[in-house]
């Protein structure tokens, strides 16, 4: 049962790499509409502020004596687990807000067939996605995701459940405004320290890449 699902779930992946390659090739024009080369963005939408989401004074309504030493801004250098990046696919239209909600690292296996090969780990990231776009999102968000260790070296996702919680749907469809989340699980050398994430829309082949640091 175990092998036969994963040689599914590897058809599904390969359809859905296909796919986004025909999309590309067929229409050239549309791919690379207002891009001119690849991009890899590491910084973070901006978060609410403790104003509109307390009720508390923002800080130019706060006597002198009130206000911090130094202002922080709202929004991070740098994009961490919690923040989200805004990506753009390779049609007009394909937008998404992807966040890094949690990592689990190790993970376990939520079965006693799955399990990381000798010397390695599970090591699972949660992600949300919401489809801020104007046209309807499909594909298989593990195939646009990749992880790095602190040496360079880069992990393609796997198929695993682990107990951390519900695995991405293989075939996520979002309308406009819909949202999904789950976890992808990656398997890497007990030995690696890892250090980014990185995700791309359309399995991986579009333009912007967002990239999250781990450490």
């Amino acid at each position: 049962m175990y092998h036969r699902t994963r040689i599914r779930r590897t058809r599904i992946r390969l359809v859905a790499t296909v796919a986004a390659a025909g999309i590309c090739a067929l229409g050239l024009t549309a791919c690379d509409s207002g891009d001119s080369g690849d991009t890899v963005t590491d910084k973070p939408k901006a978060k609410a502020s403790a104003s509109a989401t307390t009720g508390e004074k923002p800080a130019s309504e706060k006597p002198a004596s009130e206000k911090p030493a130094a202002e922080k801004s709202a929004t991070p250098d740098v994009a961490k687990v919690g923040d989200t990046i805004a990506l753009k696919g390779l049609e007009d239209g394909n937008k998404l807000d992807v966040t890094v909600v949690k990592i689990a690292d190790p993970a376990k296996s939520s079965d006693e067939f799955t399990t990381p090969g000798s010397g390695k780990r599970f090591v699972g990231v949660q992600f949300k996605l919401v489809n801020t776009g104007t046209a309807a999102y499909s594909d298989s968000p593990a195939n646009g995701a990749k992880i790095t260790d602190v040496d360079g070296q880069q992990f393609d996702s796997t198929f695993a459940d682990i107990t951390a919680g519900p695995s991405m749907s293989s075939a996520v469809r979002l309308k406009p405004g819909g949202k999904a989340l789950g976890w992808i699980v990656f398997e890497v050398p007990k030995a690696s320290k890892t250090d980014t994430i990185q995700f791309a829309m359309n399995s991986g082949m579009a333009n912007q890449t967002g990239e999250w640091k781990l450490s």
